[in-house]
């Protein structure tokens, strides 16, 4: 297993003191109390309080400005101070925001990431065990009766659907630029773009190149509601839906134009290992010999910080529990050998884009 510098250092020696250890544990016992009272303290505006005030606020303060009960703000202020998201003055008895506490509020991933952890995954992730033991998603039913999320995202609860979207385009809409120069540092005059969901990336085609024509291939039911999101914006005329069950082997990719180039983004981590290889190999049969794949996903192996591979890592069981069952944030030896099984070959790897993206560059093999 290759692992980037900061995820061999941090993950290959223990760094911890057997006490450290200790409390570390103890940490992951109290999870869950963990989440939620800090997600509280962000919500009922504690640490936002706790930012504009320098000198600190003792509960008394706290509790006049969000009108909870004292008791409320003090067991929620004593279980920051062991989280680590407020200190104290003891004289004072006058609580201040920790660094930790300050990313906790303004660092724009970890609210993401916490929205999205407390919407779509934590009621499920009960029947994580349930998953693992069955290879099925069991906390989607806590949603509804459907196979895959997939297939009910437009059904969800209007809270819990912005929430999984937001999850989803923050992370790839911080790599677009980026990748818009990747894909068009060559002629691209027909791309498809395979589970292009709301068509977010082939607006971005179409504005950023006045000749491209993109063809999003996705489940009928997402098509459907693409085709009301590029209405009214520029080059929305060059866009098309081509309605397609790709876990369907059977059904084929479109072969009534040419592609220049297919883009799969944040796509292949929705499935297994099987379902890839099914999804590459019919790429491949319509690709020509100039046609490049490009696979854009955050492989948690080449982060640049551990903290990422972090957030990757446990993403995966979000899929496990919620999504499909099957299905990972992958490590990118496994994305590599999956890509040389359905005949093609990486020809080159775009790493550090945007949140911490890859882009597999494929082409089709010669004996192919």
């Amino acid at each position: 297993m290759k692992l980037f510098p900061a995820l061999e250092k941090a993950y290959t020696r223990e760094p911890l003191t057997a006490r450290e250890a200790q409390r570390q544990a103890q940490f992951i016992a109290f999870g869950p109390i963990v989440f939620q009272v800090s997600r509280l303290m962000v919500r009922f505006g504690i640490l936002e309080l706790l930012r504009e005030r320098d000198g600190g606020m003792t509960i008394g303060e706290i509790a006049a400005e969000t009108k909870l009960s004292d008791y409320a703000v003090r067991v929620l202020l004593e279980a920051s101070l062991s989280i680590g998201t407020v200190l104290v003055d003891p004289a004072s008895e006058r609580f201040t925001l920790s660094k930790t506490g300050w990313f906790l509020l303004t660092d724009a991933s970890t609210r993401v990431n916490m929205d999205f952890n407390h919407d779509v995954n934590y009621e499920g992730l009960f029947r994580l065990e349930e998953s693992l033991r069955e290879g099925r998603p069991a906390g989607l039913e806590h949603f509804g009766p459907w196979p895959t999320v997939y297939e009910g995202l437009s059904q969800l609860p209007e809270q819990v659907r912005r929430s999984w979207f937001s999850f989803d385009h923050f992370y790839s809409d911080h790599s677009f630029d980026e990748a818009l120069r990747v894909i068009f540092s060559q002629p691209v005059g027909q791309l498809l773009d395979v589970g292009g969901n709301t068509g977010r990336w082939a607006l971005r085609c179409v504005a950023y190149n006045p000749q491209v024509e993109v063809t999003v291939m996705d489940l009928p039911q997402q098509v459907a509601m693409m085709r009301r999101q590029p209405a009214g914006h520029e080059g929305a005329g060059r866009i098309r839906g081509y309605g397609c069950n790709l876990l369907d082997a059977e059904e084929s990719f479109p072969t009534d134009r040419r592609y220049d180039a297919i883009w799969m983004s944040q796509f292949l981590d929705c499935f297994g290992e099987e379902e890839i290889r099914s999804i590459l190999g019919r790429a491949a049969r319509i690709m020509t010999d100039q046609t490049r794949l490009y696979i854009m996903e955050t492989f948690w192996d080449r982060q640049k910080f551990e903290p990422a591979a972090f957030c990757l890592t446990l993403t995966s069981l979000y899929f496990t529990a919620i999504a499909n069952g099957n299905s990972r944030m992958y490590h990118s030896e496994t994305m590599q050998r999956l890509v040389e099984e359905s005949g093609l070959e990486v020809e080159t790897v775009h790493d550090f884009l945007g949140w911490g993206h890859s882009i597999m560059v494929c082409r089709k093999t010669d004996k192919h």
